[in-house]
């Protein structure tokens, strides 16, 4: 067989090969993609969240991160690394009482932290406390819940703002933690405004 004729099979054989997978891949379904070569890699299943993992056995689909992780870009650029680690404070009396004592704000009381801070008051916190603190926000008037104490009362005119962190952070008494919906940056807004509060 001389070499034309293996280069003309072979030709024939490459365009009816193509034209096999053309016709494979055509259907009357505009929504189908044809004939897929390994659909999985970029059409990946999708499982229930919570539900059980196939992959790890003993393990759901959706994960809680690692104890300690830090949210990347929680922190902006100038925070000191100290104030970027885990909070150090646990759930009890004595994690409270120590952070009152100790814990500080790493971010600088200005016009603009407690403006930012009253904004998020006003989403987050005003439903209960109100506008001004005086615990008499819209949740508290249906009168399903007991009022919490004003913040230029006597039980909060002096509370630290360690204290009010560790709160937000864990929650407290009816309030519950703030920790999931604000960052540590948005919580020491929150405190800058509270301060404000307390005086008046």
């Amino acid at each position: 067989m001389n070499k034309a004729l293996k280069y003309n099979i072979s030709l024939v054989g490459a365009a009816m090969f193509c034209m096999v997978m053309l016709i494979s891949s055509c259907t009357t379904d505009p929504n189908s993609p044809g004939v897929e070569y390994m659909p999985d890699m970029y059409r990946s299943p999708s499982y229930e969240t919570y539900s059980a993992n196939p992959v790890f056995k003993d393990s759901m689909t959706a994960q809680l991160p690692v104890a300690g992780t830090i949210t990347r870009g929680e922190w902006p650029a100038t925070a000191s690394i100290v104030n970027a680690l885990p909070y150090a404070y646990p759930n009890n009396l004595d994690g409270y009482i120590a952070a009152g004592e100790e814990v500080k704000s790493p971010i600088q009381k200005t016009e603009t932290t407690s403006a930012e801070g009253k904004a998020i008051y006003e989403k987050m916190c005003m439903h209960c406390h109100g506008k001004e603190g005086q615990g008499d926000g819209q949740l508290i008037e249906t009168g399903k819940f007991p009022p919490p104490p004003a913040y230029n009362g006597p039980a909060l005119k002096e509370l630290p703002e360690g204290k009010m962190f560790h709160t937000i952070t864990y929650g407290k008494g009816l309030m519950g933690s703030h920790a999931s919906q604000l960052t540590k940056e948005e919580r020491w807004k929150v405190i800058h405004y509270i301060q404000e509060l307390q005086k008046l």
